[in-house]
């Protein structure tokens, strides 16, 4: 029997509540400083009140400190985590191996930051008392499934939300046009600006596009698969996403998760509770720059987002005529006033609200881009949103009740379904009473009565009725039993895997390279003990120009019909230019891989 976690994003404490309400067994939350989503921070009183309504439930809370550090930061960090660790986190997710060296009691996860992506790295890592490791978001099931037969510490990959199109962690590209650092918390995402795509000798092959941006990951459908292959947890991006999406995205994976769960007799949920929700999920009306298993299943062409890297939302038909106010589309739909929709034009994203819907046509607020023709698309669902807000959801869990009446007193007992239980009694003396079988009904509707706590008894068994006790004893011996409850489940112990590193193992490679940010004297001392012979200056330190500044799975070749194994007909070297930042494009194609060069400050030979 192994667990399956579903793990959400937390930007704060009113979306860590929301996604334990909707179903997260865990929560992943930043904060004060050293997390890789700087605007994502949070005191260390917000952890502490997220993680004791996670508790509640048998949920986790992940805090996230997976930056690289300097030198001169590393008392801080240290004690940010022990401050962490005091208000009830249940993991640290790390990048900077310093922080493996401080013997801090609690789980270490390897963030996906640190680059996780052959077997003999993530063993390495099993090793060195990490447990669990976050997976690289390109790696394909099968690539996870040598993972998985080579280690058997937790893994954890995403399957929802947005894609860095470059390696986690070896990601250098926000550095070269401005001081902000993706490794820092500060990721500028000059991936999703406009390029164009050139030749060796300056001619222009793409104007304008956005090469780099890639449409977001939803591998709902490969849920079982990935349960198959190894995973341990599913995680869903967004820590800078709003409450609506944690709502949304939640419910919708817990579902998905909760029908597989129910026909399969090998795995469960850590967690506990059941979620009631007043909406439909559908991730198609969250943001999302359109639906992509990515290279889960290889790597391919058709994941990439040209003409925009914004939300386009769900497709909701073709323009069909033009009126005098608006328009008419090709098929039925139910756009209502409040909407929000969007076409993609030659001169990129355009967007406007509904008005007004008669019939047929579809009054919008301006008609800008929309000719016949033209493919709208909704990005934000009026009425859809409304349900979310108004969505009284409720997580719950379940107990049973035996109430005991004797002649010298009673006694209550109520067990979760955990099996933990608490009991309360009176020393008291009960007259008969004048009718046992009503006794009993008024017995078990007032020890149903759950209020607003968190439990919802489902069976109350009823013995000695033929006693007579008040309904306002009854009343107050439930609520006594329930807030004992609540405390045991509180206090119960949560299962934690605290490893340590034995120091034995041994770095699988002898270099320690630029790319994997050793910035520190602490973590340069851990790489040493491990076996490495050599470790290079962190390029995080270092100017970026004619550096390599991004590895990728994904491949701009690839993507528009030009794969060198392919006989394409572009030949030479490519580049790739916003203003006055300009990278080389280079092709492993060995290893199916692109990386970018900086070369701004450098322009293309003009041929003679």
């Amino acid at each position: 029997m192994r667990y399956i976690e579903l793990l959400s994003p937390a930007k704060d404490l009113d979306a860590a509540r929301a996604a334990i309400d909707h179903g997260a067994d865990a929560i992943y939350m930043g904060g004060t400083r050293f997390g890789a989503r700087q605007a994502a921070g949070n005191s260390i009183d917000d952890i502490a009140r997220a993680a004791e309504y996670a508790h509640q439930y048998g949920a986790r809370l992940h805090t996230t400190l997976n930056t690289v550090l300097y030198d001169d930061e590393l008392l801080d960090a240290e004690r940010m985590a022990r401050e962490l660790i005091a208000a009830g986190a249940d993991a640290l997710i790390v990048q900077d191996m310093a922080f493996r060296t401080m013997n801090l009691p609690i789980e270490l996860h390897a963030s996906t930051q640190v680059g996780n992506t052959t077997p003999e790295g993530v063993k390495f890592l099993e090793e060195c008392g990490f447990a669990r490791v976050i997976l690289e978001r390109s790696l394909s099931l099968e690539e996870i499934r040598k993972i998985r037969q080579a280690t058997t510490t937790e893994l954890e990959c995403f399957v929802h939300g947005a894609i860095c199109v470059g390696h986690s962690g070896r990601c250098f590209l926000s550095r070269t046009t401005s001081s902000r650092s993706g490794n820092r918390g500060e990721c500028s995402q000059p991936c999703r600006l406009p390029y164009d795509l050139k030749d060796e000798a300056g001619r222009t092959i793409l104007a304008g596009k956005h090469l780099l941006s890639v449409r977001d990951m939803e591998l709902a459908d490969e849920l079982e698969l990935l349960m198959d292959a190894g995973i341990t947890s599913f995680k869903i991006e967004g820590r800078l996403k709003d409450v609506r999406y944690i709502k949304n995205v939640v419910s919708y994976y817990r579902q998905r998760i909760d029908n597989i769960l129910a026909r399969r007799t090998d795995i469960i949920r850590p967690s506990v509770g059941t979620s009631r929700i007043e909406f439909t999920p559908d991730t198609a009306k969250s943001f999302t720059r359109g639906a992509s298993t990515y290279m889960l299943h290889g790597k391919r062409a058709g994941v990439a987002s040209f003409d925009t890297p914004k939300a386009i939302g769900e497709y909701i038909g073709e323009v069909k005529s033009i009126l005098r106010q608006g328009f008419t589309l090709d098929k039925q739909h139910n756009l209502s006033a409040g909407d929000g929709i969007c076409i993609i034009t030659r001169e990129g994203l355009k967007g406007t609200n509904i008005n007004a819907v008669n019939g047929s046509a579809i009054e919008p607020n301006r008609m800008d881009g929309i000719v016949v023709g033209a493919k709208i698309y909704r990005n934000y669902d009026h009425r859809f949103n409304l349900s979310l807000d108004n969505s009284r959801s409720r997580r719950t869990v379940e107990a049973e009740a035996k109430l005991e009446l004797l002649e010298q007193g009673c006694t209550l007992t109520i067990t979760d379904e955990q099996g933990i239980t608490t009991t309360v009694s009176r020393d008291m003396a009960f007259a008969p009473a004048n009718n046992a079988e009503k006794m009993a009904v008024t017995a078990r509707r007032q020890i149903e009565k759950s209020g607003d706590t968190i439990f919802s008894i489902t069976n109350v068994k009823v013995s000695g009725a033929e006693y007579f006790a008040p309904a306002s004893l009854l009343s107050e011996m439930r609520r006594e039993a329930l807030e004992k409850l609540l405390a045991a489940r509180k206090a119960a112990p949560r299962h934690h895997k605290i490893l340590a590193d034995s120091g034995e193992a041994r770095y699988p490679y002898s270099v320690v390279t630029k790319y994997e940010n050793v910035t520190n004297q602490r973590a340069r001392d851990f790489y040493l003990q491990h076996g490495a012979t050599e470790i290079e200056p962190a390029l995080e330190c270092q100017p970026t120009q004619g550096e390599r500044v991004m590895i990728s799975s994904y491949c701009i070749r690839r993507e528009i019909g030009e794969c060198l194994k392919q006989n394409p007909k572009l030949r030479g070297d490519l580049y790739i230019e916003h203003g006055s930042a300009r990278y080389r494009l280079e092709f492993d194609c060995r290893r199916c891989l692109m990386m970018l060069t900086d070369c701004s400050g450098t322009q293309p030979q003009k041929k003679r």
